[in-house]
């Protein structure tokens, strides 16, 4: 176990709210996450509630070679094997001790994990899988008052100060016009076109049921792309299950995620969301509705969800007490932005002895962002997508030491690192698949998020 021990929290700490906060607790939460208040910070967004965390009290971060966690100005390192998501989890175990109390952390899971978790780990490559942060202030965000829980009094004013400022957000200047975000989306179909055939042709051949198939699109040079002004005008755009902003371990994203992974409760209730099936969702309600008829009704849609839901049941099964299992909602239809969704979701109580990580290491990744099989699926996605996707179908997650987790499908999503920025989109393939119909999807999905990017002055 890596011995990691955080600082001990002050508690919770009341701020004054501003008009801002009262008002548009997203806006607060972009306020506060623009001030630069520490190197890494967070935003989360669940149920009507933004939970913004800063400052690194404690970080881990795994990969392929191993882990390390740093609090107090020391680091820890250990050895993963082959299993980097049992050797993150437990040095996130060890926060829950007598000297610290329930602590809450943020933090990413990357695509690549998958590799470990149901495929060849020898195709997960270098770069880190996980990383979470235990915050120095965490502030939660409704539209009538902010909670601050922190470390010291220095970090509570810190807070307090910034949410009592007039927000500087600004979200009309320097935005992509329409037919930018067009241009944007248009990008890189020819190749998406290509890859499609080729995993029908591998599926009409009985190597595997359905596979999601994604197409990176790097955002042009020039102005710098403002992922925090991008995250707050695409909020307003869309309806998602959770939303996210964050610089965390080196990665940016600023996104609308329309299903979870898992959601986890501290009392072991366990849920996902399965969501495949796709049609746009425009503003003509006529339009609309005929869409969401020939979504109910298209036989490709609806094989293409019903295989997910399957393999959700299945997963569920494995971490859940026997007869648990339920499908609560099946093949709804939920608006998320720029597109209309196929839905259900599966729920379970967890077996004894199961926790979170074990709930997430069996639904890690999501159905609808690999594939069926997983481990066919993913071998197909290695073959034919360009690069690895790094957090693009992978997990952002709030969580705590009580025992609840909240991971969020990483999709309609700003991925930054480094120098690069870019979106992603993909649709799932079946044996039932028309290469132009796929390519049509993940147009209608990168309109999620293309019309709404910001850029940074100067």
């Amino acid at each position: 176990m890596v011995p990691v021990r955080a600082p001990r929290p002050s508690g919770l700490l009341r701020c004054t709210n501003s008009p801002e906060s009262r008002h548009d607790p997203a806006v607060a939460a972009v306020h506060l996450a623009k001030a630069g208040l520490a190197d890494q910070f967070a935003v989360y967004e669940r149920e009507g509630v933004w939970h913004f965390a800063a400052g690194s009290a404690v970080t881990v971060t795994a990969d392929a070679d191993g882990i390390a966690a740093r609090a107090d100005g020391r680091t820890w390192t250990s050895g993963v094997g082959n299993q980097p998501l049992g050797a993150f989890a437990e040095a996130l175990a060890a926060l829950d001790n007598a000297a610290c109390g329930e602590r809450h952390f943020y933090g990413w899971a990357a695509f690549e994990l998958a590799h470990f978790l149901h495929g060849d780990p020898a195709a997960g490559g270098t770069a880190p899988l996980l990383h979470a942060l235990v915050p120095c202030v965490e502030v939660s965000l409704t539209s009538d008052r902010a909670v601050v829980r922190a470390f010291d009094e220095a970090w509570a004013q810190k807070v307090g100060d910034v949410l009592a400022e007039p927000s500087a957000v600004r979200v009309t200047v320097d935005e992509v016009t329409p037919a930018e975000a067009e241009g944007i989306i248009a990008a890189g179909t020819a190749l998406y076109r290509e890859v499609v055939a080729r995993t029908v042709a591998d599926i009409r051949a009985g190597h595997l049921e359905k596979a999601v198939l994604s197409r990176k699109v790097p955002l042009p040079a020039g102005p710098r792309t403002d992922f925090a002004a991008s995250y707050l005008a695409g909020r307003r755009a869309n309806t998602p299950a959770r939303s996210y902003l964050l610089d965390l371990g080196g990665r940016r994203a600023a996104g609308f995620s329309p299903e979870t992974v898992l959601e986890v409760r501290e009392d072991g209730r366990l849920s996902t969301q399965p969501f495949a099936g796709t049609r746009a969702l425009g503003t003509d309600p006529t339009e609309n509705e005929r869409r969401r008829t020939e979504l109910l009704t298209d036989p490709k849609e609806i094989h293409e969800h019903a295989v997910s839901g399957r393999l959700a049941c299945d997963e569920m099964d494995t971490v859940c007490r026997p007869g648990s299992v339920v499908v609560e909602e099946f093949m709804t239809v939920k608006p998320r932005g720029s597109v209309q969704h196929l839905a259900s979701r599966v729920t379970g109580r967890l077996r004894s002895g199961a926790g979170p990580w074990d709930a997430f290491a069996s639904l890690f990744p999501a159905i609808t962002a690999t594939g069926v099989s997983k481990r066919a699926a993913l071998g197909v996605l290695a073959r034919y997508e360009e690069g690895p996707r790094g957090l693009y179908g992978g997990a952002v997650f709030r969580g705590s030491t009580d025992g609840s987790l909240d991971a969020a499908l990483v999709l309609r999503t700003l991925l930054g690192e480094g120098d690069d920025v870019w979106l992603r989109a993909g649709a799932g393939v079946t044996g039932q698949s028309l290469p132009e119909r796929e390519i049509e999807e993940t147009c209608e999905k990168l309109r999620s998020v293309a019309p709404h990017l910001r850029y940074a002055d100067g």
